[in-house]
């Protein structure tokens, strides 16, 4: 069964956090989001702007397409 992609979303940034060992407090320091903000994404509760999973990308140093990749795997 295919999930929602907020929730297919939230995990792959949860992922990419948790491997670069980063608090959800530290990445929304990165990215100059609030920490709640983060926890709502991860929790797939918020429909991700392109502008704002842009930020995220680039603070997790991580492409994109890998976190995509990622939704798409685990949709398939």
């Amino acid at each position: 069964m295919e999930r929602s992609i907020q929730i297919a979303f939230g995990d792959a940034v949860r992922d990419a956090r948790v491997n670069h060992g980063y608090s959800q407090e530290e990445l929304a320091d990165l990215c100059g989001m609030h920490r709640t903000y983060i926890s709502d994404i991860e929790r797939g509760l918020r429909n991700v702007s392109l502008e704002n999973i842009e930020k995220i990308s680039a603070a997790l140093d991580t492409p994109l397409s890998v976190l995509f990749e990622q939704i798409e795997t685990e949709n398939a």
